[in-house]
C-alpha cells in the first residue's frame, strides 16, 4: 500500500432516471479525521452514511464535501416546473396580501423571486430512496480523490526518503567523529598542562588518564547513535508497509529529535555541532513535510 498526501480532490456523479447526483470531494491537513458535508436540506438525515463512507477511504485529515442533486436530461421539460406546488405557494402568498390589505402586484416576473419554485422536483419523499445513488456517486467521488492523493503520496513519500536519508549520512559523520574527540582532548590538556608545569616538567600520566576518562564517559553518545540509527531503520519500515502512516512518522521524527538533540548536549566538539545544527535544520523540513501524509 502506498502512501497518500492529505490533499486531494475528487468529484463524482450518478444518474438515474429523471435524478442527478453530483458529489465533490476535498482535503486538506489536520492532525484528525475531520468532515464536513453541505447537502441539500431534504437529504440531511443522509449525512451520517457520507460521512461513515468517507471515514472508510479517509483516516486523516478534513474533508469538505458538496452533494448537489438535480434534474438529469432524462427528465425532460416537463418537470421544469412543478405547477401544482407553485399554485398551492402562490395562492397561499395572494391570501395573505388581501388579509393584510396589500396590493396584489404579482406578475411573471414575480416568479424569479421564489428560485425553490422554479426548481425541478425531483427528490423522493424518503431520503433513503436517493441513497443508492447518492453512494455511487460518493464512491466515485472517493476514487479520483484516492487517485489524486497516492499521485501527490508518491511524490512526498521520494522527497521524504531523500531527506531522512541525508539526516543518515550526517548521523554516519558524527559517528566518525565521535571517537575522536576523548583523543583530541587528552592531547589538548597534555600540551596545557606541559605549558603550565614549564620546560621539563610532566604531569601526572594517571592524573591525565582519569581526567581523560571522566571526559570520554560525557562525551560518549554511541546509546544515542545507535538509537537514531534504529530510527532511520524504522522509518524505512514504515515507507516500505505504507498505508496511513503520517503519525508514526511524526512521532519518529520527535524522537530523532530527542537523540540529536542529546547529541549536541554532550559532544562538547565543534565540528559534531556544526553536524547536529544541520541535522536540527533537516529535520525541521522532514517534519513539516510529514504533516501532509495521511
Amino acid at each position: 500500500m502506498s502512501v497518500k498526501s492529505m490533499t486531494g480532490f475528487g468529484r463524482g456523479e450518478a444518474v438515474e432516471g429523471a435524478v442527478k447526483v453530483v458529489v465533490e470531494l476535498s482535503t486538506v491537513n489536520r492532525k484528525q479525521f475531520d468532515c464536513s458535508i453541505s447537502l441539500p436540506r431534504e437529504l440531511v438525515s443522509l449525512d451520517a452514511k457520507i460521512q461513515a463512507l468517507v471515514h472508510a477511504h479517509v483516516t486523516r485529515g478534513y474533508v469538505k464535501g458538496l452533494v448537489t442533486v438535480t434534474a438529469s436530461e432524462q427528465a425532460g421539460t416537463a418537470s421544469a416546473l412543478d405547477l401544482d406546488r407553485l399554485t398551492t405557494q402562490l395562492d397561499a402568498v395572494r391570501t395573505a396580501a388581501q388579509a393584510l390589505g396589500l396590493a396584489d402586484d404579482l406578475t411573471a416576473s414575480s416568479l424569479l423571486r421564489f428560485p425553490d419554485l422554479l426548481r425541478p422536483s425531483v427528490l423522493p419523499d424518503d431520503p433513503l430512496d436517493v441513497w443508492p445513488l447518492m453512494e455511487k456517486a460518493v464512491q466515485a467521488a472517493l476514487e479520483k480523490l484516492d487517485a489524486m492523493r497516492l499521485r501527490e503520496g508518491g511524490a512526498l513519500e521520494q522527497d521524504l526518503r531523500a531527506r531522512f536519508a541525508a539526516l543518515e549520512a550526517l548521523s554516519h559523520q558524527i559517528a566518525e567523529l565521535a571517537p575522536t574527540v576523548p583523543v583530541t582532548y587528552q592531547a589538548v590538556l597534555e600540551r596545557r598542562l606541559s605549558e603550565l608545569l614549564g620546560t621539563g616538567q610532566m604531569a601526572d600520566p594517571a592524573l591525565i588518564s582519569r581526567e581523560v576518562a571522566v571526559f570520554a564517559d560525557r562525551c560518549d553518545v554511541s546509546e544515542e547513535l545507535t538509537r537514531l540509527a534504529s530510527h532511520f531503520a524504522q522509518v524505512t519500515k514504515v515507507f516500505d508497509a505504507g498505508g496511513a502512516c503520517g503519525r508514526t512518522l511524526d512521532f519518529l521524527c520527535q524522537e530523532l529529535f530527542r537523540e540529536i538533540n542529546t547529541t549536541g548536549s554532550k559532544a562538547n566538539d565543534a565540528a559534531i555541532s556544526r553536524l547536529v545544527i544541520d541535522f536540527k535544520a533537516g529535520l525541521e523540513a522532514v517534519r513539516e513535510q510529514v504533516q501532509n501524509i495521511e
